[in-house]
């Protein structure tokens, strides 16, 4: 059991490990990961200054994570396409479109919930 147990926590602490590569990778060469980021951190202080319920406030920093997920997700679509073929192909572009829209719709979403945490 105590095998398991220490074989899990390594596999843990790698997961973590290769979560924060993947993170400094990005964060070194997307500029649009830190617009977001900083985006994030404004909606944070924001949700964290103004009177709103604890659900809200989750409300607000899960969506702001959702879009960095997606933006991390869209940054990893981008790299693998391009090792694949550096070829402009129509399949190509419209993977990376896709992946760009969710990016696109998760913003919306904490954008929606914003406005509908103001004005309702």
């Amino acid at each position: 059991m105590r095998a398991i147990l220490v074989a899990e926590a390594q596999r843990f602490a790698n997961t973590v490990i290769w979560s924060w590569e993947g993170w400094c990778a990005a964060w070194a060469t997307e500029k649009t990961l830190r617009q977001w980021t900083l985006v994030n951190v404004v909606s944070a202080a924001l949700a964290f200054s103004l009177d709103l319920t604890a659900a809200e406030r989750g409300i607000i920093l899960a969506l702001g994570l959702l879009v960095l997920a997606a933006e991390l997700m869209n940054t990893g679509l981008e790299e693998a396409i391009d090792y694949i073929s550096g070829e402009d192909h129509p399949r190509a572009k419209k993977a990376k479109d896709c992946g760009s829209a969710a990016v696109a719709l998760t913003a919306i979403a904490g954008g929606v919930a914003w406005a509908v945490i103001l004005i309702g």
